[in-house]
Parts: structure tokens; C-alpha cells; sequence
């Protein structure tokens, strides 16, 4: 699916309860994350869509670098160019993800939240399982300004992976909080928003304590890497978020 304006100049893009996005700018495009390799032609669509060509997009940044933020970059770099960027904290997943670990064993979680299947069924139909590391990746640290189209502002929210970030638009007033706050939990099949479950999530605890930093940014809208759009602020979705602590 193609959501356009989810933002202003921001294309959502969504398949297997996963998001990605699309960022216009007068200089050019950035996607934000890579969702799933079978989401290649949701995004090449929504480049075509947005009257642009692959060569006016200018970087892929990852909020984090699992397998289903990280699906088509490898392709889009080998095919057209595009630099990947990536905190340095998940240099080495965005190399080899599937070399991570997660706060708690994955396999147990379906048959306690069944929910949660129909969402890992789609994922894995999706090409969850066949994603490829990316080579060659830019690296970047907290409190960054990123020189490509956008310029998003790098704010550190380690927990679910080490290295993840939220991605700060102030002049849109956007956040790009990846899974460090969602609304949609994929291991649970939970609504609403939330961290991510220990199934998926590094550190739990402190990916709580960093719902914190995304709420001092005060964005109006919240777009998450599963989930719907929150449009009632960072800061009423970080409350939320609190109270459901981590799962």
C-alpha cells in the first residue's frame, strides 16, 4: 500500500505490517528505511509515483538495520547507487541481519499471542527470510544533521537494537521512530502505541527509558516502522507507550 501526504512531502509506504518511507525534498528523495525485499516494487512505484527516477533518490537511512528495515537497500544500491546510511551502533547488522540477539526467545511468542501470526506470515511471505546485507553503508552518530534530501536530524533511541534512532523533521514537525515506539507490535498483534516485544526488542528497559528523548521533540506527527501514523503527538504516544512498558 501507498499512503501519500502521511506527512507533509512524506510518502508512507506499507507492506506486511511493515513501513517504510518516502521523503521529498527540493533537492531530491530519501527513503527512510527499506522494509521488505518484496516491498522493492511498492517502492519503485512510489518513486515513479512521486515524478522523480531513481536517480534523484539520494539515500536509504535506517532507523535501525533488522532484517525488515533493511530489504530492499542492498538492491537499491547494487541497481541505482543509493548510498545506505546507517548509526554506527548497527554497522554490523546492516552487514550480516541475522546476527543479532533479542531480549527473549522469538518462538514461543505465536502461540502466546496468536495475533501475532497473520503479521509474521505476511513478513515471511514478504521475503523476511532472504534479506542481504549491505556491502558498503555511511555511518552516522547521534545528534547528526544528514546531509541528504530532508536533512533528518539523527536522535539516538537505543534498546531495540543498539544502534537504533529516531529521525527528526522539525521543520515538518515529523518523527520517524522506527520500532522504538510503534503502533502496531507484530510479535503481540498488539494496537496502539508501543515499544516493540523483547521477541524483536535488544533491551527492553532501555528501550523505554529512550521514549523519552522522542518526546522532547514535540513532533505533531509520529511515523512508525509498524503500525498506523500517529497524528496526536510524540508526546501523547510516548505516555501510552510508557504505560504498556515492555512486553
Amino acid at each position: 500500500m501507498i499512503a501519500h501526504d502521511v506527512a507533509p512531502g512524506v510518502i508512507g509506504i506499507t507492506q506486511a505490517s511493515t513501513n517504510c518511507y518516502l521523503v521529498e525534498a527540493d533537492d531530491g528523495l530519501t527513503f527512510v528505511d527499506a522494509g521488505l525485499p518484496r516491498t522493492w516494487a511498492l517502492a519503485d512505484q512510489a518513486v515513479r509515483e512521486s515524478s522523480h527516477t531513481w536517480a534523484d533518490v539520494s539515500a536509504i537511512v535506517l532507523t535501525h538495520a533488522h532484517f525488515d528495515h533493511l530489504g530492499f537497500a542492498a538492491r537499491a544500491q547494487r541497481e541505482h547507487g543509493v548510498e545506505v546510511w546507517v548509526h554506527e551502533g548497527d554497522l554490523r547488522i546492516a552487514k550480516h541481519p541475522y546476527g543479532y540477539h533479542p531480549g527473549r526467545p522469538r518462538l514461543l511468542y505465536p502461540l502466546k499471542h496468536p495475533r501475532a501470526i497473520r503479521h509474521l506470515a505476511a513478513m515471511t511471505a514478504a521475503g523476511a527470510l532472504r534479506v542481504k546485507g549491505v556491502p558498503r553503508v555511511r555511518t552516522f552518530g547521534d545528534g547528526d544533521m544528514l546531509q541528504v534530501p530532508g536533512h533528518p536530524h539523527v536522535i539516538a533511541t537505543p534498546g531495540h537494537t543498539d544502534g537504533h534512532c529516531a529521525l527528526h523533521l522539525p521543520d515538518r514537525e515529523v518523527i520517524f521512530t522506527g520500532d522504538g515506539l510503534v503502533t502496531l507490535d507484530p510479535y503481540t498483534g498488539r494496537t496502539g502505541p508501543r515499544i516493540v516485544a523483547r521477541a524483536g526488542t535488544h533491551d527492553g528497559e532501555r528501550a523505554v527509558e529512550s521514549l523519552e528523548v522522542m518526546a522532547l521533540t514535540n513532533a505533531a506527527i509520529v511515523l512508525p516502522g509498524h503500525g498506523e501514523p500517529w497524528t496526536a503527538g510524540v508526546a501523547d504516544a510516548v505516555r501510552r507507550a510508557w504505560r504498556e512498558g515492555a512486553a
